[in-house]
């Protein structure tokens, strides 16, 4: 509507439907970035508890009882209950007491707390994809936790492993996991492969840049190191990943990553 119309012709029939001129546009300063994982006072001698939740999958399996561990934290301590947009769960308004009791009905659960999960896994994202999702052409949320497994000591090795950025998968372009922000975006292609993005940041304030295409998936973990082995050896101090690669720009990084891959050694700083 808006490019047949035209921003101006579109803000005027949206000003006559609303009664009123809307306030111009101006610039607004985005900073900081919280998951709210883990625990934080809440302002009023209470505390909340950010629990990770895996890709937003609450449910019980052999040795993973989540859905049980969280109806028993819900009946037995009966806190509020706020969903994240990362789709985390906290629990609010708790006493410092809470905290044991939380941890022990999690492990009892074999549910990990907040505190034990990587920052990679903190921090990834994927949607719903196969088979759920009519419109995926590729998996997303049942292999992304592989992936991670795969990555989780890569990231360790170069000493990445508590560097905060985001890694998110979908299984079609329609990016309901929002991968098109992300420092590293992942999007179903066709069934198997997918394209790689990189350059978004954690703040989600910049889209980022094709930079490999029909990328089969036994292929991610190798091609997502590269970039990680490159982004260690290359980046300023303070540098996002994100901010990085935008800064080295994608062919500069696919060059250096693909010798990586090829040597398994660092390319020479251009």
């Amino acid at each position: 509507t808006i490019h047949n119309m035209g921003f101006d012709a579109f803000r005027d029939k949206v000003e006559e439907y609303f009664g009123k001129p809307l306030t111009a546009c101006h610039d607004v300063d985005v900073y900081g970035f919280d998951d709210h994982i883990g625990w934080y006072e809440q302002g009023d001698g209470k505390f909340f508890y950010g629990l990770n939740i895996e890709n937003g999958r609450i449910i019980d399996r052999e040795g993973f009882q989540l859905k049980t561990a969280l109806r028993k934290i819900l009946n037995d301590i009966g806190p509020g209950v706020r969903i994240t947009a990362h789709q985390s769960i906290l629990f609010t308004d708790l006493d410092e007491s809470d905290r044991e009791r939380i941890a022990t009905i999690l492990h009892d659960h074999g549910v990990k707390t907040s505190e034990e999960i990587s920052t990679l896994r903190r921090w990834s994202m994927a949607c719903v994809a196969l088979p759920t999702c009519g419109l995926a052409v590729a998996e997303s949320e049942r292999v992304l936790p592989g992936l991670i497994d795969t990555l989780e000591p890569e990231v360790a090795k170069l000493g990445l492993d508590r560097d905060a950025f985001t890694l998110r998968m979908t299984g079609c372009p329609n990016a309901c996991a929002r991968p098109y922000n992300a420092d590293i975006g992942i999007v179903g292609r066709t069934k198997d492969k997918y394209t790689m993005f990189l350059g978004g940041r954690l703040l989600g304030d910049r889209l980022n840049e094709k930079y490999k295409d029909v990328v089969p998936f036994d292929d991610l973990s190798r091609e997502i190191t590269a970039v990680l082995a490159c982004y260690k050896t290359e980046r300023q101090q303070d540098e996002t990943l994100g901010d990085f690669c935008d800064r080295k720009g994608l062919d500069d990084v696919r060059t250096w990553a693909d010798q990586w891959l090829v040597n398994g050694t660092a390319a020479e700083s251009s």
